[in-house]
């Protein structure tokens, strides 16, 4: 695998627009190119990252420069969820259903509805939880405990090895991933619309595209961003911009591409990974 030119960590939001001041709980860029840390950048709503995104994709394409383009959001579900909702195991096409299915606006979107909508396809009650709007929403339970025999694990496998790590069934909440998974699958699959063949999807495609989209966890190295904040500082950017510093430096020492292939068979099916966490180990020991 030839080495990567440019380095770009985001960190996802499935939040409604922030406004036009840098914040916490935003989106956030981080960007190194050729071994240089440029400016964090700052995205008030998904929109404007997937435009910006778009930007920078076209740009270093244009270059005949390699992207490694990490997202903090899973880039699966558990084990058979793909093929009830899209109709195939394949995970890339539950990105081009929620593509198709998801209502995204600056001040809003249907994900809570959609969540609901999804439930319906199971039985029991579930998988999905948490309804953030005021009104009830048909098959979305609002607590957690309220679901019950709808078939679904509740972790992915990389999960269950990762203390901490949040369902990708809840919906909202302090940690929730839910909402970042939605709109972030239909996200980056636009992307891969717009730059056909130019895009790999780890760990589900081989990385033999200019673009590599990886799943990441700043989570994973929690002890890092705590000695890279200052006061002041807002963790969303602290966090990309020192996530993107350690895959820096993995390439430079040579142990990048070592990381990217330990992924276990069964997470390339469908599951996902997420990006440096060790086959079998805690997040403690993971690179």
């Amino acid at each position: 695998m030839s080495a990567f030119d440019t380095i770009v960590i985001t960190d996802w939001s499935g939040g409604n627009d922030r406004g036009p001041r840098p914040k916490k709980d935003a989106i956030w860029s981080a960007v190194i190119r050729d071994g240089r840390a440029e400016v964090s950048v700052y995205h008030r709503n998904r929109g404007v990252a997937e435009d910006w995104l778009s930007g920078l994709f076209a740009a270093e394409l244009a270059e005949g420069r390699r992207v490694f383009a990490g997202f903090d959001f899973p880039f699966g579900y558990p084990d058979g969820f793909a093929a009830r909702v899209a109709g195939s195991p394949d995970p890339l096409a539950l990105w081009i259903w929620f593509a198709a299915h998801l209502e995204d606006a600056p001040k809003g979107n249907n994900r809570f509805h959609l969540a609901g909508r999804l439930n319906a396809l199971f039985p029991g009650i579930g998988p999905f939880w948490f309804n953030g709007l005021a009104v009830d929403i048909p098959g979305l339970p609002r607590k957690g405990r309220d679901r019950q025999g709808h078939g679904m694990a509740e972790f992915r496998l990389c999960e269950g090895q990762a203390k901490g790590a949040f369902s990708c069934w809840q919906m909202g909440g302090a940690g929730a991933v839910g909402s970042q998974v939605m709109t972030g699958m239909a996200a980056l699959s636009r992307l891969r619309a717009r730059f056909p063949g130019k895009i790999a999807v780890w760990p589900f495609q081989p990385l033999d595209a200019p673009i590599a989209l990886v799943e990441v966890w700043p989570t994973l190295h929690a002890e890092d961003v705590r000695g890279e904040t200052g006061p002041g500082d807002i963790k969303d950017e602290v966090q990309v911009r020192t996530l993107a510093a350690r895959i820096a430096a993995m390439q430079a020492r040579g142990d990048l591409a070592a990381a990217l292939a330990e992924v276990p068979d069964a997470a390339c099916r469908e599951e996902g990974w997420i990006f440096g966490l060790r086959t079998g180990k805690s997040e403690s020991e993971a690179a």
